[in-house]
């Protein structure tokens, strides 16, 4: 039996990475995991690493990657991830790309892509701070980019509740980018080095990146 392929959406924040993961799942049957996602149904479940997670966050500290990634090893070992699996916020560093090499290999499982959504830094700004989702299914939305079919309603649930977070500002957008160079393009190297590395153009229309996006994906689970 052929192992589930697993592919990852690297990329600064407002890249689009959960958009795009979320057109992937409707178009491949694919799973999108991401890490804050999998911190929250592990504790609501009381996982064994759950448990640990809520105890680690309850005290205010940052939740250690040996806890995430037992999270993750439970979570790929759910019968919806048989089709493969999306992972949209982690890796964010080299050292975490390697826990997850070794998890992976446990199963007979690797990276099949990492995805780099290449983006013009200037322009996250306008991107980041004119985005919003959906207060009840998560769809996201965006002020200039991509507004719902009927003013306030979302296209997806029908809802008319919307959140944005209160980070997506002009403000903090330079510390995040900051960041991210620091911490997670190094990734680009390493699985560039192993020959897993994929490049788009993340600064095009949606439906042209999820076009790109596919016809990788398509190439890369085959």
């Amino acid at each position: 039996m052929t192992a589930a392929p697993v592919l990852i959406l690297l990329g600064p924040p407002g890249a689009g990475k959960g958009t795009q993961a979320r057109m992937l799942e409707d178009s491949f049957g694919l799973v999108q995991l991401s890490t804050g996602d999998l911190l929250r149904a592990a504790v609501a479940a009381g996982t064994e690493a759950g448990k640990k997670a809520k105890a680690v966050m309850e005290a205010g500290d940052l939740v250690s990657d040996d806890i995430v990634i037992a999270i993750l090893r439970d979570r790929l070992g759910d019968a919806d991830t048989a089709k493969g699996v999306i992972l949209d916020g982690f890796p964010r560093t080299t050292v975490q790309a390697k826990a997850l090499d070794t998890l992976l290999g446990e199963s007979g499982q690797k990276i099949n892509a990492a995805i780099s959504l290449d983006v013009d830094d200037a322009a996250m700004v306008t991107r980041i701070s004119g985005r919003y989702t959906c207060g009840n299914c998560g769809e996201g939305y965006h002020d200039s980019f991509k507004k719902p079919e009927q003013d306030g309603v979302c296209d997806k649930c029908g809802q008319t509740e919307f959140k944005r977070r209160a980070d997506d500002n002009a403000e903090t957008v330079a510390s995040r980018l900051e960041a991210y160079h620091a911490q997670t393009a190094p990734l680009i190297d390493y699985y560039a080095t192993k020959g897993a590395l994929k490049r788009i153009d993340a600064m095009g229309a949606i439906e042209d990146i999820a076009a790109g996006l596919g016809a990788i994906v398509s190439e890369a689970t085959a």
